[in-house]
């Protein structure tokens, strides 16, 4: 989702603003700008485009920008058509700067509001009208943070906003409710950013904002107050994010290098965490032996890949366990009005810890009276990890691809360890718990082993080429697989897909089936691959492509039309987990042949932070 980064400092801040929205590309957007305080002419200068940061970059090149005070911004359309005229910074009058992320929910109202006192309008944006409403107060002569605070009060939605103005150089203003926004810490300067990795160049000393805090930056001084207009103080913390850590190094792309990452972040995420054939109760925090002791059924709460995850693990809580949990998606979980027991664990599951509807679905659930919240996250200062009562982190590294791979995989991991924790506490044998974690210490070689299957599935990706749709199917703990795996496909490479549990072929999947509809199976050695074989007899029978994710006793003899891939034996614990890869594969491949943009489909942004 768009992306903010704003400086005061001393010396001339362009090239940390363009550095920093180049950092936050993997977000998704569709346009970029910028807006600085000429010191020599005290105006407001500004560049806008469409397109990528490095448009922006060679338009600066004829037009540079030299100022020790800006804000810059990447913009994923909302309110209005990506263009020039819609892209960030807003400008009211060239007197305030606006770049802002989220959603004004009365904007339409306040338009009329501000047409009515003779302000014009440029763009179909939202975030124009707040530009307007802020020049609106300050004209009124009023301080530019009384201004903003004045402005905000009638503001109905969600934002994150940094505003410069001329009349105030050397100062910027910013705030949040709902959308993320930190502070960097320098020496002798101060930064704005939606995502700590803008400023990891710059500075590791963060102090994250909380909802409300409006914030007022000078050079030499950082000055916090809550909505009500008291003066607050946040922590400051080190942030353990290195700048190396999102370089592509030899990989053509992120996705590349972070789906050939995983056997490593898998490594980290399970050490430590694993004792003596027993999942640690104590990496989910210091309170979690008291906030687990009653729980008696799970109710997961995610979004996209995150949502695959859960319902993974709804198979392994209720299979190995025998408790019973709820998979929900964070959109619907919100207005549905589910029944609460406070005896129910809420599982969250986030990448970046500031998807909207997840963080909005977990305060629902605390007012609707269920139980301890966990959050299964991979960033550390997200609002997702502040809001919930235990964390277990992912240790995933950053993920700059915008189709999740690692992150995925170690939230299954972690998954599959919160099982472990809670079935110690409903009776599971210390066999199985040891089983589980045994098999858990030897994922991360499984994952190597099936990493050199990265030939054969490149080669396998070139019958994917002039494709328009595929059907996956699994069966069991693999439908959900089947539906990550779709998820990758379409996301990256703009093939149609979409994934059917097998035995549901006969319910109108089977019409598709024809020569031109690639047919792609998960398909383990487990309790259901009889039942799969019979589905895919029916996928074979009617001409259909198939192509065989299996172990090494393939289920259907390789021919022309079915491509068998072995993965080798598989335990079935972590089969979900190492049948993934091969799938992520697949995706990545046939984007490269097909020419997307792998790191950055259209239309998609890595961190969903509205709704």
């Amino acid at each position: 989702m768009c992306g903010i980064v704003g400086a005061v400092a001393e010396r001339d801040v362009v090239p940390i603003l363009i550095e920093g929205l180049k950092r936050l590309e993997y977000r998704g957007y569709d346009s970029a700008g910028i807006a600085t305080i000429n010191y020599q002419s005290n105006g407001l200068e500004y560049q806008k485009v469409t397109g990528k940061v490095r448009a922006l970059e060679a338009k600066l090149k004829d037009n540079y920008l030299y100022s020790p005070t800006g804000i810059a911004h990447t913009r994923w359309a909302t309110h209005g058509k990506p263009s020039i005229e819609n892209a960030h910074p807003q400008m009211s009058s060239e007197i305030v700067a606006v770049v802002h992320n989220g959603i004004i929910e009365n904007h339409v109202q306040l338009r009329s509001y501000l047409e009515q006192r003779g302000y014009g309008f440029n763009s179909e944006t939202d975030t124009e009208v707040l530009a307007h409403l802020i020049h609106h107060n300050f004209n009124k002569g009023l301080d530019l943070r009384i201004a903003i605070s004045k402005s905000l009060e009638l503001v109905e939605g969600t934002y994150a906003i940094a505003v410069i103005s001329p009349k105030e150089p050397g100062r910027l203003i910013a705030a949040r409710r709902g959308s993320p926004l930190i502070i960097g810490v320098g020496i002798g300067e101060y930064f704005v950013a939606s995502d700590v990795m803008a400023l990891i160049p710059v500075t590791q000393q963060i102090i994250c904002l909380e909802d409300g805090d409006i914030v007022d930056i000078r050079r030499d001084s950082l000055h916090i107050i809550d909505f009500a207009g008291n003066t607050v103080t946040r922590p400051e913390y080190t942030s353990k994010l290195q700048a190396d850590a999102v370089e592509r190094g030899e990989s053509r792309h992120y996705m590349h290098k972070e789906i050939f990452e995983q056997p490593q972040v898998v490594k980290n995420t399970i050490e430590n965490r694993v004792h003596a054939g027993k999942v640690l109760e104590a990496i989910f925090g210091h309170n979690a032996q008291r906030l687990l002791a009653k729980i008696e059924a799970v109710q997961i709460i995610a979004c996209g890949t995150s949502y695959h995850a859960g319902l993974v693990a709804r198979h392994w809580i209720e299979t190995l366990i025998k408790i019973p949990c709820v998979v929900e998606i964070a959109s619907e979980f919100r207005y549905r009005q589910p029944l609460a027991n406070s005896n129910t664990l809420i599982v969250t599951l986030s990448q970046s810890g500031e998807t909207a509807d997840t963080l909005a679905a977990l305060h629902e659930a605390k007012r609707l009276g269920f139980g301890p919240s966990l959050a299964i996250c991979n960033v550390p200062e997200s609002s997702l990890v502040r809001a919930s009562d235990m964390v277990l982190m992912t240790h995933a590294g950053p993920e700059i691809g915008v189709a999740s791979t690692k992150a995925f995989t170690t939230q299954l991991v972690s998954l599959l360890m919160l099982t472990a924790v809670l079935g110690h506490r409903n009776g599971m044998t210390a066999e199985l718990e040891k089983k589980i974690v045994d098999a858990l210490l030897a994922l991360p070689t499984q994952l190597e082993r099936v990493l050199e299957l990265n030939e054969p599935i490149k080669q396998l990706a070139q019958r994917f080429a002039d494709k328009q749709h595929a059907l996956f199917l699994g069966r069991g703990i693999h439908y959900p697989i089947a539906m990550e795996g779709a998820l990758k496909l379409k996301e990256i490479s703009y093939i149609h897909a979409e994934a059917y549990p097998a035995g549901e072929l006969k319910h109108g999947p089977l019409a598709l089936v024809d020569a031109e509809m690639p047919v792609i199976a998960v398909a383990p050695n487990d309790a259901l691959q009889e039942k799969l074989k019979s589905n895919l007899q029916e996928v074979h029978a009617r001409g259909g492509q198939l192509y065989i994710f299996a172990n090494h006793r393939a289920i259907m003899q390789k021919s022309d039309y079915i491509k068998v891939i072995e993965l080798g034996e598989v335990d079935e614990i972590i089969s979900p987990i190492v049948y993934t890869i091969p799938l992520q594969l697949l995706a990545y491949h046939v984007a490269v042949i097909k020419g997307t943009d792998v790191d950055q489909p259209r239309n998609l942004a890595k961190s969903v932070t509205v709704e």
